[in-house]
């Protein structure tokens, strides 16, 4: 069985950007990510980090399909994205992983942990837009395997000039981004009640002695 060069601990995390281009050479897919399988064996976890310059990029685009592949020397491990377009819109329809490390465990056997998720519309973004995520996208292939991409952009069908369109943030990213504001904001509304609050009860008390 092959044998995969990763790292063993959670030390560096690479990033690279991958291109698939179409029948007349233009980049109709572009991805930019750091890749991280997941090995879960025996109740406990391994993390192996891929360097991008190890990879093979293959693939191909349709008109209403297309898939970016990327794979190690002797297929050692794999990860395939398939999008589809859909009107305006693309997305990944279906992620499909695999890798083969040596033995992640004394007395486990060579194995091939491999697993797929097709979860509907992944990464969506309109067409000529880019998805993009600096938040940790954890994704749960089988029991055994989870993939996490970080940082994550990308795009396809339509790439003009090779560079990616305008970014569409991810959920995680515009909800950290945002709830800072809203708390602060929330932090500034009550104080203002309270000034007001202080100012009104001294009203009234200023209007009660004017009474007396």
């Amino acid at each position: 069985m092959p044998l995969v060069v990763m790292d063993l601990k959670r030390q560096q995390q690479y990033t690279g950007t991958y291109v698939v281009t179409n029948l007349v050479g233009k980049p109709c897919i572009k991805a930019t990510m750091g890749v991280e399988y997941i090995v879960i064996e025996k109740k406990k976890t391994w993390y192996f980090n891929l360097d991008p310059s190890r990879f093979r990029t293959s693939g191909y685009c349709d008109t209403e399909a297309a898939v970016l592949s990327l794979t190690l020397p002797d297929d050692a491990a794999g990860l395939q994205f398939t999008f589809r377009k859909e009107k305006n819109l693309f997305y990944v329809d279906k992620l499909t992983a695999r890798v083969s490390p040596l033995p992640v465990c004394r007395g486990c056997a060579n194995k091939t942990y491999s697993g797929s998720l097709a979860h509907g519309k992944l990464f969506a973004a309109d067409n000529g837009q880019s998805f993009k995520c600096q938040s940790e996208q954890l994704l749960w292939t089988s029991p055994e395997l989870r993939i996490k991409l970080v940082p994550l952009q990308m795009q396809a069908f339509t790439v003009p000039n090779g560079q990616y369109g305008l970014e569409v943030e991810c959920w995680p990213d515009f909800n950290r981004r945002v709830t800072p504001i809203i708390s602060g904001a929330v932090v500034v509304g009550l104080l203002l009640i309270a000034v007001l609050t202080s100012l009104f009860i001294r009203d009234r008390r200023r209007e009660g002695y004017a009474r007396l």
